[in-house]
């Protein structure tokens, strides 16, 4: 898919967290406001608006779109559509946004990411995300998601060697990260040897995966404002979408080799390809770490190292910050939460923040090119963009 230079101009981003007294829409509102501000547009001016939103039962509100109208009365009557793709549906909000702004439809859209969780237990949550699964198999959806990235490990475990030392690198890694994001949910060091062992305070969630190994129950939203290329030099701020790809595999894990990763490898290539550019080039990376295995697949699926070997990133630096393509800096899904709707927005919102500067402490000097990979279900949707910084 060509974006023919869409850009991002501004970005909105409530506080993940469990957030009590914010309802669904209080953060489509905040992140919509914020956003509409940061790019310093009117309301009027929005031709179109799109939410990423799962829901599957998390709330009532089964018909959420135009609750984006609630930010301002001038998106009254313009055209508003939910996008659901599992945990990459505001990464399918942003590429429905990104269709109609080049089927000329639209110049300027605004995509908004959101999800309430935490007012379910979390076997309701877990039941929830479970609707995600192949439904058509009884043994496959027996499974919740914690078991089948618990069998992915269990597979990278026979196939390779065990993952699980890697995967409380990761842990340790995002955590850390998450300590320089105001936004995040969990500001909490956990170090390797904490995460790297079960204890009562890092029991087993679904074996081998541990406490530590798993994504956050979150509530927040996430909000960007998309133009076209015709529009975007009157922005005072502008990173331009510069390759993306969307590739969806099959749903059940049965007809595919799960750990392979191919669906996000082909993602992973396709935008580079449409980018025109390396993987070397890439100064960070915002990647899908629902699981830490996940994140450790994805290494692999991006090229970074061969199959069954992306622990030596982790070993070398690389992905570390200061390392030759930091990942996760924001503190990924493991600590700065998991939104499930509001997840590939965030992505791009703070991405966008990092490439304009506006980072704060999470801020890289000079980065150019970031890439995002958001990915729904078992590695079945998979979105990758590359962004890349417009500067004077």
């Amino acid at each position: 898919m060509n974006s023919n230079k869409i850009s991002i101009v501004g970005s909105g981003h409530t506080k993940f967290g469990k957030l009590d007294n914010l309802s669904l829409e209080d953060l489509i509102v905040e992140a919509a406001q914020e956003a509409i501000a940061d790019a310093q547009i009117s309301p009027q001016d929005i031709d179109a608006v799109f939410l990423g939103h799962f829901n599957s039962g998390l709330v009532p509100d089964g018909f959420a779109s135009s609750l984006i109208h609630q930010a301002a009365p001038e998106l009254r009557f313009k055209p508003a559509t939910r996008c659901e793709n599992a945990c990459a549906s505001g990464s399918a909000a942003i590429f429905a946004a990104m269709n109609a702004i080049n089927a000329g439809q639209a110049d300027i859209a605004l995509v908004v990411g959101a999800e309430k969780m935490t007012s379910r237990t979390t076997p309701e949550v877990t039941a929830a995300l479970a609707g995600a699964g192949y439904q058509n198999d009884p043994q496959e959806a027996k499974l919740s998601f914690p078991m089948l990235f618990g069998i992915a490990a269990e597979q990278y475990s026979k196939r390779y060697q065990s993952p699980m030392a890697a995967m409380a690198r990761i842990a340790a890694k995002n955590h850390h990260n998450a300590m320089r994001n105001p936004l995040a949910q969990m500001h909490r060091e956990m170090d390797f040897e904490f995460c790297n062992t079960v204890s009562d305070k890092n029991p087993l969630i679904a074996p081998p995966l541990r406490l530590s190994d798993c994504s956050l129950i979150t509530d927040g939203a996430a909000a960007i404002v998309l133009v076209s290329a015709r529009r975007a030099q009157e922005f005072a701020k502008q990173v331009d979408i510069r390759g993306s790809a969307h590739v969806s595999d099959l749903l059940p894990i049965k007809n595919r080799d799960f750990i392979s990763f191919e669906g996000p490898e082909k993602a992973f290539h396709m935008a580079l390809t449409n980018a025109g550019v390396d993987l070397s080039d890439i100064d960070f990376a915002e990647v899908h770490d629902c699981f830490t295995i996940a994140e450790l697949l994805v290494y692999e699926a991006m090229g970074l190292t061969p199959k069954g070997q992306g622990q030596r990133v982790l070993d070398d630096g690389t992905v570390m910050r200061g390392g030759a393509l930091p990942v996760n800096l924001s503190g990924g899904l493991k600590a700065k939460g998991h939104p499930v709707g509001a997840t590939g927005v965030s992505m791009h919102a703070i991405s966008f923040r990092q490439l304009t500067g506006a980072a704060g402490a999470m801020q890289l000097d000079n980065a150019q090119l970031g890439l995002i990979f958001n990915m729904g279900g078992s590695a079945v949707a998979n979105y990758a963009t590359v962004l890349e910084a417009k500067r004077a």
